[in-house]
Order: structure tokens, then C-alpha cells, then sequence
């Protein structure tokens, strides 16, 4: 199974409101479906599994003042698995439940609510309700309420949670609540309006959001969210994978997820957990499917019928077994343009192996002024195992307004990889470094063992790029070939992974090379260009005669 987990610095289950999760167990009840009515807890009860209650602690934690430690949730699984019903649930707490902080309990206070009561351990955090909640579920197409209201809808006119309230606040376009407040369904027309004082907002398959007026709609309604300090709004999305390149809502939080995995933003008040099967699943045999599923539906997969799954859609010859594997594995598919997919890709990360720094490698670098990415990328001459070495990019927002890459610190980096390890090859692009590179080949020229070529002239280190697009193009080859057949490991670097996701297939004269999306595409791909040449001068380095000759000398086998 594979699990990206994106959480805030000093996030903590046992700092989070227990109170609203014993509520919810205390009085939902499973939605429409096979087992709708049956409660959560007591006789007959269906409980929630653990994941799904880990889901609700998470999305309540708080920080140590009390605050809670995010704005927004996105849940990330496969199609089925009670994904609606889940942020039902929270919904539910969110228009009667204690689900605000406040205070630090000494132990034995009490929250009580009709014939229900909790009791606060030591230090726990205690919590009250919303006052005057007003909670928008949005739904995609004007035709329906949406699966999420479907639930509180459910839970409000068949289960305990409606006993006491009178019928006609319960009706299908909106819930009056007895307090004050109301739970609203929306689509794009009714939702994509200034002014909503929302106090929490659920956005079911944002995957789907990539019309403009579903991205305007997410937009609004998510600024409206700023609007009530008191009440802490916030926003739960739950989704399946989204597909690559449609710009899609969930696309866009994944790419903030990423840049606040990767340390290149300020902000943390994101919680982003997406789970999807792991890459070598083998979708021809029945085992591997099985086990693939099992995995990706976690405590779930008992309930669902996984052999109907296989023979209904991935061996169902009418329909696309890449649509199956992002609907029931999760996993996002590649744009049809793409270099390599990302299960392809994560297939051949191995981030447990580590390079000595005796052993000799060769690098990569590609370099950039302002706008591109500017990367360093190590090939252990042994194994071939990739890795980073460094990587600088413009940060989002206005703080790239007139950012440049800081070149001292990129020379720093180069000198101390050469300090450090014993390399012996290191191509670096020619452009937008001319003078850093004739300096490293100056400084660096006796330790390698191979040398570049700029036009007809021998370089130590210069690697034209604009000239050398055969070779380069063989070597983007290469790399693909290697991948696809599990000849090369990585070290799952997250930034690598991106630029060589971000990579198109770009046909030229020579075979097929890559590119990025297009000129003024924000997403990177340095860290691809120099993956790829770095397996290309581990090869020419393979290949010279004084490779052989050192590994002879120093009593080693040459590769």
C-alpha cells in the first residue's frame, strides 16, 4: 500500500477533540445502502473501522493552544469505499456535536447531551458545539442533493439524531436546524455566490471539479470560509484520484500538499491523506489484483466484493482497465503524453539503499537563472541507483516574484559533493552557468575520467544541450527502457519524482526526447533532464578504458 500523508509540524492524535468522535459513534447511523440504519455503536452496530475513526481525530487535532491544525482535509480513496458516508458523519458533528475547542479538562467534567454523556480524562481537551452552524455539502450537477446530504439527510429522517426534531426541518433541499443554523446542498449555480457565512463546507469528488464554474464555485465558497473567526470554519474534501493534466480542484491541492511536503511554503494548515495500491500491481493476475485491492480498501475490503471488482472492471474487455486502476486502486494515470506514469516510476524507488562516500559516482547538473529549476543528480557507478544531490526552485506565490537562483550557494553545494565523494564524471548544461562550469572544469578536470563536448571542442564538464540533442535523445531512451524494466532504482526522491511526472514525450529527428508541457508551464523537469544525463556519463564512463584500468588497480571487478 502506498500512503501519502501530508500533516502539520507537531500534529498529535492524543491532542485531538476525542468528545466529537465518541459523538458520532454515539449517534450515526450507516447511510443509505446494504447496511443502512445500523448504528455505529451498541446492539447490532457496525463500527467504524480504525482508519476511518484515525480519519476524524485527524481533521480534530489540535495544536498546544487549542487551535485546530487545519482549515482544510482532503481524503483521498478508492471509488466505494464510504467516502460520502464519512464526511456524513462529520457533518453531523459539525451541526450538534462539541467539535470547537474549549479548554484543558483537569478530569471528570462531563459533556452532556440529551441522554448521552462523555467524560473528560486529565489534560484532554474539552470542546462545545458551533453556534449557529451553517454548513454547505456540494454536489457537481444540478440534478442531484449529493451523496454526502444523502447521508445527514438519512441520519435526520430515519435515526436517532431526529427523534426530537420536528418533520417539516427536514426536507431535501435544505435542513433547518432547532438552534439556529441549517445544512444546505449546493451546486456550481446556487454555491458560486459571495456572501455564505459557512462555518464548515464538504466537497464530494472534487476529482470532478474541472469545469471553471466547479473550480469558481470550490473558490468561493472556500473564501467564504474565512469569514466567521469565532466559529473556525473549515472544509473536508473526499474524493478518488483525480487524472493528471484535467486541473482539477483535487489536482491543485495536491500540488499545494507537495509543496508543503517539500518544505517550499509557509503555509501547514493542509491536511492531505491520499491511499492508493501499490505500483506493481500485476492487473492480469487474479492474486495480484486481489491482494492490490485488499490493500487500498484497508479494513473496508471485507465488505465489498473483490472478485466482482476484477471481472466488472479491469477484465471487463469494454471498458479501460486505466480507468478501473484510478477508480478502484486509486492510482492517478498518466496524461496520455506523459514520459512515464507514476507507477512506473515509484516501481523502482528504493530510498532504503544508501551510496558510501567512497564509492565513486558521477553527476548531472542543469542549471537555471530564475525561472527553471536548477538541479544536481548523483548515479552511483556501481548500482546505477539515482539520487539528488540538490535541487533549487523559484518558491510559489509573490515570494518568486523576482526570485533568482542564489549561484554561490549551487557552487557551494558542487564543491562539497566533490569534497566529499569521489566523482568521476560530472556533465553540467552549458546554459546559464558558462562561468561556474568553466571553473569547475578547470578545478575539477584531473578526477574525471571522461570529458564533454562543446561543438568540436573537449570540455571537461560543459554539456551543450542544444547541440547534443542525439545523444541526449538516446539517452532519455535509455532511461525509459531501464525504468520499464526495473533496471534502475532511485531514491524516491519527492522532487525527483515530480520534474520526471511533470516530463512530456517530445518527438524530434532523433526518436522521442522530453519537454515540459509547454514554454511557460510552471511545472518542472531539471531533476528529469538530469536523471537521465546522469545515467548517460555513468554509461560513457562504463565504456572508457581508464574505467577499467582504475577498477583493476583498486582490485575491483569493472562494471
Amino acid at each position: 500500500m502506498v500512503r501519502e500523508l501530508v500533516r502539520a509540524p507537531g500534529h498529535d492524535r492524543h491532542r485531538a477533540l476525542a468528545v466529537t468522535l465518541a459523538w458520532i459513534e454515539a449517534w450515526c447511523v450507516h447511510g443509505p445502502g446494504d447496511v443502512q440504519g445500523r448504528p455505529l455503536s451498541g446492539p447490532d452496530a457496525l463500527p467504524l473501522d480504525d482508519e476511518f475513526a484515525g480519519l476524524i481525530l485527524d481533521c480534530y487535532a489540535l495544536d498546544e493552544t487549542g487551535r485546530r491544525l487545519y482549515d482544510t482535509a482532503v481524503v483521498s480513496r478508492a471509488k466505494g469505499r464510504a467516502k460520502s458516508e464519512l464526511a456524513g458523519f462529520v457533518a453531523l458533528a459539525e451541526a450538534f456535536a462539541p467539535v470547537r475547542f474549549a479548554g484543558w479538562a483537569e478530569g471528570g467534567e462531563r459533556y452532556a447531551w440529551r441522554d448521552w454523556a462523555y467524560e473528560y480524562e486529565p489534560d484532554e481537551p474539552m470542546a462545545l458545539p458551533v453556534v449557529h452552524p451553517i454548513i454547505r455539502c456540494l454536489a457537481t450537477e444540478e440534478t442531484q442533493a449529493g451523496n454526502t446530504y444523502d447521508n445527514v439527510h438519512y441520519n435526520l429522517a430515519e435515526g436517532p439524531l431526529g427523534e426530537d426534531l420536528p418533520a417539516s426541518t427536514v426536507g431535501l433541499t435544505r435542513i433547518f436546524l432547532p438552534d439556529g443554523g441549517e445544512i444546505i446542498p449546493s451546486t456550481a449555480s446556487s454555491a458560486a455566490k459571495d456572501g455564505g457565512k459557512e462555518t464548515f463546507a464538504v466537497f464530494d469528488e472534487p476529482h470532478l471539479y474541472v469545469l471553471p464554474e466547479l473550480r469558481r464555485m470550490y473558490k468561493t465558497v472556500d473564501r467564504n470560509l474565512r469569514k466567521r473567526r469565532a466559529a473556525a470554519p473549515w472544509a473536508l474534501l473526499t474524493s478518488t484520484t483525480y487524472q493528471p493534466g484535467e486541473e482539477s480542484t483535487l489536482e491543485a491541492l495536491h500540488e499545494r500538499a507537495r509543496l508543503i511536503a517539500e518544505g517550499r511554503t509557509r503555509e501547514s494548515r493542509l491536511l492531505f491523506d491520499h491511499r492508493e495500491a501499490p505500483p506493481d500491481v500485476d492487473l492480469t493476475d487474479l492474486e495480484s489484483l486481489r491482494a492490490a485491492l485488499a490493500e487500498v480498501y484497508g479494513p473496508f475490503a471485507c465488505a465489498l466484493d473483490l472478485d466482482g471488482i476484477i471481472e466488472n472492471e479491469f477484465w471487463n474487455v469494454a471498458k479501460d482497465p486505466q480507468d478501473a486502476r484510478r477508480y478502484f486502486l486509486n492510482q492517478p494515470t498518466a496524461s496520455r503524453d506523459a514520459w512515464l506514469s507514476r507507477q512506473e516510476w515509484a516501481a523502482c524507488a528504493q530510498p532504503e539503499l544508501s551510496v558510501p562516500d567512497a564509492d565513486p559516482i558521477v553527476i548531472f547538473f542543469d542549471g537555471s537563472k530564475s525561472d527553471d529549476a536548477t538541479g544536481l543528480v548523483g548515479c552511483h557507478m556501481d548500482t546505477g541507483h539515482l539520487f539528488v544531490l540538490g535541487c533549487w526552485e523559484k518558491p510559489p506565490g509573490p515570494a518568486g516574484a523576482d526570485w533568482q537562483v542564489d549561484r554561490v550557494d549551487v557552487d557551494r553545494v558542487v564543491r562539497e559533493v566533490f569534497d566529499r565523494r569521489e566523482v568521476v564524471g560530472f556533465f553540467a548544461d552549458l546554459a546559464e552557468f558558462e562561468s561556474y562550469i568553466d571553473t569547475w572544469g578547470n578545478d575539477f578536470r584531473k578526477q574525471l575520467l571522461v570529458e564533454a563536448t562543446v561543438g568540436r571542442k573537449r570540455h571537461a564538464v560543459a554539456f551543450d544541450m542544444r547541440g547534443r540533442g542525439a545523444e541526449f535523445t538516446e539517452a532519455v531512451k535509455r532511461l525509459h527502457t531501464d525504468v520499464l524494466e526495473r533496471d534502475v532504482t532511485h531514491d524516491g526522491d519527492s522532487r525527483l519524482a515530480r520534474h520526471v511526472l511533470n516530463a512530456r514525450r517530445n518527438p524530434n529527428r532523433w526518436g522521442v526526447s522530453i519537454s515540459k508541457e509547454g514554454r511557460e508551464s510552471p511545472k518542472k523537469i531539471d531533476l528529469a533532464i538530469c536523471a537521465v544525463g546522469a545515467r548517460m556519463v555513468r554509461r560513457l564512463v562504463l565504456a572508457d578504458p581508464k574505467w577499467a584500468r582504475r577498477r583493476r588497480r583498486t582490485g575491483r571487478a569493472a562494471f
